[in-house]
């Protein structure tokens, strides 16, 4: 069988970034599970996987452009210190590097990565974290069948490895 629209694949894989560094690994015990060609996965990675067999290795490259987009500065935006103090706030949660998870104006749920904090405001930028970099995938198909309607329907894998409801 083939990796194709509609059916549940499961890989393996080791994600590197140009710098050689890894950002993300599955194996077999712990495997990637998803449907093909509905969205869950960027384009560009579906289109590097169709076609593949049962047991095939895979290496591709996915250009920023492709993959998680291109840094908008728009995305980087100065919050009142205020927005961050209260009861409930945990004293290390302004630490440099620290992903904070906020709401948009439309109560849309962003995460943002502190930048910078001054005594006025605090420095958050929006990009997603892989924005600019290039993506290198290899890794292996190990599993591939049919999904379910019921799979279909609600958008996402049941079962071992999938979401149980």
């Amino acid at each position: 069988m083939q990796v194709s629209q509609g059916k549940v694949v499961g890989i393996t894989y080791t994600l590197k970034l140009t710098s050689g560094e890894i950002a993300d690994q599955t194996t077999e015990e712990n495997p990637f599970l998803f449907i093909h060609g509905i969205g869950q996965t960027l384009e560009a990675f579906d289109e590097n996987l169709a076609g593949l067999a049962l047991g095939a290795d895979f290496s591709f490259s996915i250009a920023a452009e492709n993959g998680y987009g291109v840094s908008n500065p728009n995305m980087v935006i100065q919050i009142p210190r205020s927005v961050f103090e209260g009861p409930n706030v945990p004293a290390d949660l302004l630490q440099l590097g620290n992903i904070v998870p906020m709401q948009d104006e439309h109560g849309n749920p962003m995460n943002g990565v502190v930048r910078d904090v001054n005594d006025e405001a605090v420095t958050m930028d929006f990009n997603h974290p892989l924005a600019d970099q290039e993506l290198h995938f290899s890794g292996k198909i190990i599993s591939v069948r049919d999904a379910s309607s019921e799979e279909m329907d609600h958008g996402h894998v049941h079962g071992e490895g999938g979401h149980h409801h």
